[in-house]
């Protein structure tokens, strides 16, 4: 099978896409080769749970430590990254840190699932942009293929902005302006010639 590399691309759903777990969402793409493909959601906040509850409840602060957590923080949200792995712990981030287990996706992506990135990031020693995500979303050999052949997802290159950048609930709706594509327009129908 003769296929596009995906790493480091985003892929878009496709209105009325037919699976609700990924209705609306912008999925950065990490590893994509013949075995299969890996990526998260990048517009899907977890609200129930809080960076600052995270930190502690996988004790890298103590409850009383979680009020002089850095400022930094304070904007920070936890991400549900997608269906694969729930309870596993993802950062992706910029490239000027590097920690053991860090793999660099692109010039402006990287992603590292260590506890040391989490401490660096608590003490100030962390990458200047990360998002948190726990889970991720994953596809078997052929299956993201068959997928985008299917008219499921639209596939599209943009700034790191979109991963790092805030305003969750606009980047679904930003990455398809960008793309020229008003969602309401789109038909969930593939044609042929």
């Amino acid at each position: 099978m003769n296929q596009t590399n995906l790493e480091g691309s985003f892929l878009v759903a496709m209105p009325r896409m037919g699976d609700a777990r990924f209705e609306n969402s912008v999925i950065f793409v990490c590893a994509h080769s013949a075995e299969g493909a890996m990526g998260f959601i990048v517009n899907r906040p977890m609200g129930e749970v809080s960076i600052e509850e995270f930190f502690v409840k996988l004790e890298i602060v103590t409850e009383s430590e979680r009020g002089s957590l850095p400022d930094r923080l304070a904007g920070s949200t936890l991400h549900n990254g997608g269906p694969v792995e729930p309870g596993r712990g993802f950062v992706l981030h910029s490239p000027d840190y590097r920690g053991s287990g860090t793999i660099r996706v692109n010039e402006d992506v990287c992603l590292t699932a260590t506890l040391e990135i989490l401490r660096s990031i608590v003490a100030g020693k962390g990458p200047r942009d990360y998002m948190l995500a726990l889970g991720y979303s994953g596809w078997s050999s052929g299956q993201l293929e068959d997928e985008i052949a299917a008219n499921g997802w639209l596939v599209t290159h943009h700034a790191a902005d979109i991963v790092f950048g805030g305003g969750d609930d606009s980047k679904y709706s930003r990455v398809m302006g960008a793309m020229g594509i008003d969602p309401v327009l789109l038909s969930a129908d593939s044609g042929h010639a």
